[in-house]
């Protein structure tokens, strides 16, 4: 008698999986730990700086974020106009969450001059860049946070992880989110406000209209921290 074949198993498509997995992006926007009892002796002086700037509450604040509530922002999320303002709205338990760069920079405490723009000069950054003493390409519209020194690594680091609008690979940042760090680290006006909104305009140009199951649902501890004080 020959002997029974075994039935394999069908490959799990990322389709099979729960919505919740499918939609998450576990390295965006995370919190940033900063060792606050300086046992990273190397990291010691940056991250004791950091503590002390005006990033410290939007890259350690902690927060639970319900997925059916960031889900259901950036499915029903248009850009309004009100009072001469520009919002992005989205619809969340039948309540309208609304998002400006003034609430996000009242909200996470980020004490942005409402003037200042979101992006500085490309010859700053590059001035800074080699001052810093990158030792990659400094004319590339990326810059990898390896070519820096260790200070300025981990700096770039957490801007990456816990500020940036990627979904994926985190080594590289580009011209804007640099352009943030050199902001700090020279204390020049730069409003990350208005630099966190026009990520959430441009994703939401990026995935469209129509909600799928690839959309990128943007800044979740962000939006949940808003639909929690709506």
């Amino acid at each position: 008698m020959a002997p029974k074949e075994k039935k394999r198993k069908g490959a799990t498509k990322i389709t099979d999986k729960p919505e919740e997995q499918v939609i998450s992006e576990k390295h965006h926007n995370m919190i940033a730990y900063l060792d606050p009892e300086g046992k990273i002796t190397e990291l010691k002086e940056i991250t004791q700086w950091i503590r002390e700037s005006r990033i410290n509450k939007v890259v350690t604040f902690l927060t639970l974020v319900y997925q059916s509530l960031i889900r259901a922002f950036w499915n029903s999320a248009i850009v309004v106009e009100i009072g001469g303002t520009e919002f992005i709205q989205g619809q969340v338990n039948e309540m309208n969450v609304n998002v400006s760069p003034e609430i996000l920079n009242t909200d996470l405490e980020l004490q942005d001059d409402p003037n200042a723009p979101y992006s500085i000069p490309i010859m700053c950054t590059r001035g800074c860049l080699l001052r810093m003493k990158c030792t990659g390409d400094i004319f590339s519209s990326q810059i990898n946070k390896g070519d820096l020194p260790m200070q300025y690594k981990f700096l770039l680091h957490v801007l990456i992880q816990c500020l940036s609008n990627k979904r994926a690979g985190y080594d590289m940042a580009g011209k804007d989110l640099v352009g943030l760090m050199v902001a700090l680290v020279l204390n020049k006006p730069f409003s990350i406000s208005k630099y966190i909104f026009a990520n959430m305009k441009e994703n939401m140009t990026r995935t469209g209209g129509r909600t799928t199951r690839n959309k990128f649902w943007l800044y979740p501890r962000f939006l949940q921290h808003e639909c929690s004080a709506s």
